[in-house]
């Protein structure tokens, strides 16, 4: 039996359909709904990883946890949820795997939590986050996380770590990274000419089950297929969809703009700003990730080219939103 946290998020529920297909017993925490369009024979738990008798119920009787649940948001006033969810959840995860004698644990961190505003040398595995380095709220709370995961191997775990760029993957898109396909089919008509990695969810959750099943224990891995600029993913979106791809280039002093409307704009109606200076600063910056780690581990591993991907999920959304 294997557990699934942030099993109805983009990554949690590609993994739950890809062990489906596998055959394997899984189980998955749900807090509210149980998500719908799911496979049949998966065993639905409700629980929360911040309430830890339930956390410790749902984790009985497992061999193996896939560590999914996290908030991911840039927004200054999710800063105390962030901690909560992010690492105070992944500390009773991890106290939870050791007193139930799990076999493996994997966490899904974030390249965030390696500090990625580097713009003078590749990202690899060996780099972490710092101040200077990082400019999320976010990117501190993953690599606090992780902090939790390095803490439970010192008393016995086995645990596995990866880092994945920005997944590219059909979900919901009014949120997450998956925001990207309404904002092309939309016609968002901005660009920045920054850089950063993504990667295929499909690709993540094949990485995810390889890493588990194999022999990689307190390691961790920069999961990345390639490192592309915004502007060539947005126009590449919008060409999928049929639409006008962006045509106006976004300044530092633009964006410094937007960010400070946006956060204005946040205050007077209550919802989360399109743009925080945290996002304006990253969408900028020149970021390349080094993804040799994982393919010396996997020689043979194959990431599906961007390009190939988004052409799928564009198909994909089509369909799932009936445009």
């Amino acid at each position: 039996m294997l557990l699934i946290t942030g099993a109805s998020g983009l990554l949690g529920s590609h993994l739950v359909h890809e062990l489906s297909k596998q055959d394997k017993k899984v189980r998955a925490i749900y807090r509210n709904n149980i998500p719908s369009g799911m496979p049949a024979g998966i065993e639905w738990v409700k629980a929360d990883i911040l309430d830890i008798l339930s956390l410790e119920d749902a984790i009985k009787n497992v061999e193996q946890v896939y560590h999914c649940a996290a908030i991911v948001s840039f927004t200054p006033d999710k800063k105390e949820i962030l901690h909560q969810t992010n690492v105070e959840g992944t500390t009773n995860v991890v106290n939870a795997c050791l007193n139930n004698n799990i076999k493996k644990l994997l966490f899904v961190s974030s390249v965030a939590a390696l500090g990625r505003i580097r713009e003078d040398e590749k990202i690899n595995e060996k780099m972490s986050w710092t101040e200077e380095s990082s400019n999320s709220e976010y990117g501190k709370t993953k690599y606090l996380a992780e902090k939790e995961v390095w803490r439970g191997t010192g008393e016995g775990l086995n645990a596995v770590i990866i880092n994945p760029v920005i997944i590219l993957g059909s979900g919901d898109w009014e949120k997450g990274s998956s925001g990207i396909f309404k904002s092309a089919y939309n016609e968002f008509p901005w660009y920045t000419e920054g850089i950063s990695g993504f990667v295929d969810v499909k690709d993540v959750v094949r990485a995810m089950i390889m890493l588990m099943n194999g022999a990689p224990n307190n390691e961790r891995f920069i999961i990345s297929a390639e490192n592309i600029s915004y502007k060539e993913i947005f126009t590449e979106i919008a060409i999928n969809f049929g639409k006008k791809p962006p045509h106006r280039k976004v300044t530092p002093l633009l964006a410094s703009i937007v960010w400070r409307w946006e956060a204005l704009k946040s205050k007077i109606t209550g919802k989360d700003p399109m743009l925080t200076k945290e996002t304006a600063k990253t969408a900028q910056a020149k970021v390349y990730f080094d993804n040799k780690k994982f393919l010396s581990y996997a020689p043979n591993f194959e990431y599906t080219p961007i390009k190939e991907s988004l052409k799928r999920i564009c198909n994909e959304l089509t369909a799932q939103q009936h445009l």
